[in-house]
């Protein structure tokens, strides 16, 4: 599975300006739905919350991947978003966090749904890429940095 394939680049967030987990959620799931006739912003923000009483989804190093499974979903969908200040997302390092990847899948996906949070996982490991995101000028460098990495695995 390529992440290329899921990314929405449409939704993508350069500049988050929002202090807090559920602003970010909340942002992120706007974006979403404003591109995705199919999702519904509230219903998208109750799942991340949800999912969020379960165990932060940061983390650590600076990276989040709020995920979920949504009603009515036909495919995955991802999107990214970054914060320059950083904010405080409960991660596992305790540390701010800057780079969310938001991966929403459909309710009843089985295996595609672990092998998407497994290869984005594996993204966030490299701090070259990391690096990278943080200097993209914008959301054409993001998406041009996540299709490179997107090649090498």
């Amino acid at each position: 599975m390529k992440i290329m394939d899921i990314l929405v680049n449409d939704a993508l967030i350069a500049d988050l300006e929002v202090a807090t987990k559920h602003e970010v959620l909340a942002e992120m799931a706007n974006a979403l739905a404003k591109v995705e006739p199919q999702i519904s912003a509230d219903k998208l923000l109750a799942v991340l919350l949800e999912r969020e009483t379960l165990q932060s989804t940061g983390i650590g190093e600076g990276v989040a991947i709020p995920h979920g499974k949504l009603s009515g979903l036909d495919r995955l969908v991802a999107t990214f978003a970054r914060s320059s200040t950083g904010v405080d997302f409960d991660s596992i390092d305790g540390q701010p966090t800057h780079h969310f990847f938001l991966l929403v899948v459909p309710e009843h996906s089985g295996g595609q749904y672990l092998k998407a949070l497994a290869r984005i996982s594996r993204f966030f490991r490299d701090a070259a890429f990391r690096q990278q995101l943080a200097k993209a000028s914008g959301t054409e460098e993001i998406v041009a940095a996540i299709a490179e990495e997107d090649t090498k695995l």
